[in-house]
């Protein structure tokens, strides 16, 4: 049985709209300019590392909080899935895998998420960035782990997992593969093609 790991934001699930109407609201709520369709261009790190962008330091945990009271029925109603996202997790599942979520979003907002989607996945781990990531991949057992971003390369990497990317985040193929991807696809449409020959290379193995 082979487990994928898949990131979630701009992965799995187009987050855009919902973090950017999230933004918006803790915008007008604080009295801070926050640049939403900017922040929306270059999604992946936490939470508080964007907010570190536009606040003191200590003013960080506080619209953390704030901006996670909004989200549940601000943001997650607004989320679709990424071109691919269904048929990627039918390949995994057609083959006996297991579909592991490993993402940086909070794990009650990526529940959220992929019920709204109804992407039926094994497991769900959140608040994960980078390498973090890691240790939830190699206790799944993830083969492969499927992201967006340059930090997913890390995730894959320190999880002992084949690094799969799409470039549907901030990062093109170019750059993708240039930051050591194993893999490097448009976007999650040409997954399945990818997982049925490599999980034949394997099994032949």
């Amino acid at each position: 049985m082979t487990s994928v790991g898949f990131d979630l934001d701009m992965t799995l699930a187009d987050t855009r709209s919902g973090i950017a109407a999230v933004f918006d609201e803790l915008a007008v709520r604080l009295g801070v300019p926050f640049d939403s369709a900017a922040i929306v261009r270059r999604l992946g790190p936490p939470l508080e590392m964007e907010l570190a962008n536009w606040l003191p330091a200590e003013e960080v945990e506080a619209a953390a909080d704030l901006y996670r009271e909004i989200y549940p029925e601000m943001g997650v109603p607004s989320h679709t899935a990424m071109a691919g996202a269904y048929e990627a997790v039918e390949a995994v599942r057609a083959a006996g895998g297991r579909v592991i979520v490993v993402t940086g979003k909070n794990p009650r907002d990526a529940a959220g998420t992929l019920k709204v989607l109804g992407l039926d996945v094994d497991e769900v781990v959140g608040s994960l960035f980078a390498a973090a990531k890691g240790s939830a991949l190699a206790r799944f057992g993830a083969a492969a782990y499927v992201g967006d971003h340059v930090a997913d390369i890390e995730a894959a990497r320190a999880g002992g997992a084949v690094s799969v990317t799409v470039a549907t985040g901030p990062y093109t193929v170019g750059e993708l593969r240039d930051h050591g991807a194993d893999v490097t696809l448009g976007d999650l449409t040409e997954f399945a093609a990818w997982f049925s020959t490599w999980r034949e290379h394997h099994e032949l193995r």
